[in-house]
């Protein structure tokens, strides 16, 4: 099994380059890990020329991890309904896919999508709309992971081929989720680690974001996430691991710090574009 570690935007980690004053580029973040989050596609989609661009700064072999936009996945609404937004953005990734540099796209839907039957419906629709894409599902509301109901899940995630996101965040709060590792795809497992600060998470106010993954994990935390990589069964073709615990300039540290307990040797990538995905 393979493992990358990567980072949510390329920007915002100036640890990398020592410069704090400084806005990391795509081309210097590539110099240090595989793979990117990019969360740009959820509140606009990109122009094409932009991610044309993205893949001129980059070896052939790095991947990106998209979001979807806020109409794909019920946090807004859209006259007529999401199909066309769904057209453009895959026409809009388009780029990434001929060039097998798109990793999965990520679905993180809002915490009021729960287990009802029009959601549930509503993955199925997912699939049919994005075609054989990859696509990675991070479901947030407490309801899909109670007994009986986790089993399930994951066969019905199993059938669609949808990628079931692991996500590390304070599960002892009102409305946390638990740490559910689980392999629904054979070619992937994607976890995100959003931090523990109990506190932050359920912080209002205005800069509510920064406050909820304010958080550094600690050596015997990231331990326990290398094991919980090593140990799952059945193990995927890769486990992609990233860090969006960043308010604090956190998830960069913590990101070589888990690659190294995992003894993960990453010095750049080769000019071999990687195998592109058949899920079908």
């Amino acid at each position: 099994m393979k493992v990358t570690v990567g980072l949510t935007t390329w920007s915002e980690h100036p640890s990398l380059i020592n410069n704090a004053r400084k806005k990391t580029t795509l081309k210097e973040y590539g110099q240090h890990f595989p793979v990117v989050e990019v969360d740009t596609f959820f509140y606009a989609l990109p122009q094409l020329t932009t991610v044309q661009k993205w893949l001129t700064d980059v070896a052939p072999g790095f991947q990106f991890i998209v979001k979807a936009h806020q109409v794909m996945t019920g946090h807004q609404e859209a006259v007529g309904g999401p199909q066309a937004v769904f057209t453009q953005f895959k026409q809009v990734v388009a780029p990434l896919v001929s060039t097998g540099q798109l990793k999965t796209v990520l679905f993180q839907f809002p915490p009021y999508f729960d287990a009802r039957t029009e959601h549930i419906e509503y993955l199925r629709t997912v699939r049919e709309l994005m075609g054989n894409l990859p696509v990675a599902v991070e479901l947030r509301n407490r309801s899909w992971y109670q007994s009986g109901v986790g089993d399930a899940l994951v066969n019905y995630c199993r059938d669609l081929k949808l990628t079931l996101v692991a996500a590390d965040e304070p599960h002892q709060t009102q409305g946390g989720i638990p740490f559910f590792l689980t392999t629904t795809t054979p070619h992937l497992t994607l976890i995100r680690l959003h931090g523990r600060n109990q506190a932050g998470w359920q912080a209002g106010g205005k800069d509510w974001r920064g406050k909820r993954t304010l958080y550094r994990y600690s050596t015997s935390e990231l331990t326990d996430v290398a094991q919980a990589i090593q140990e799952q069964q059945p193990q995927p073709k890769e486990t992609c691991v990233i860090f969006n615990n960043n308010s604090g300039g956190d998830a960069a540290d913590n990101a070589v710090a888990l690659s190294r307990q995992m003894d993960l040797h990453f010095t750049g990538l080769t000019k071999q574009a990687p195998t592109q995905l058949e899920l079908f």
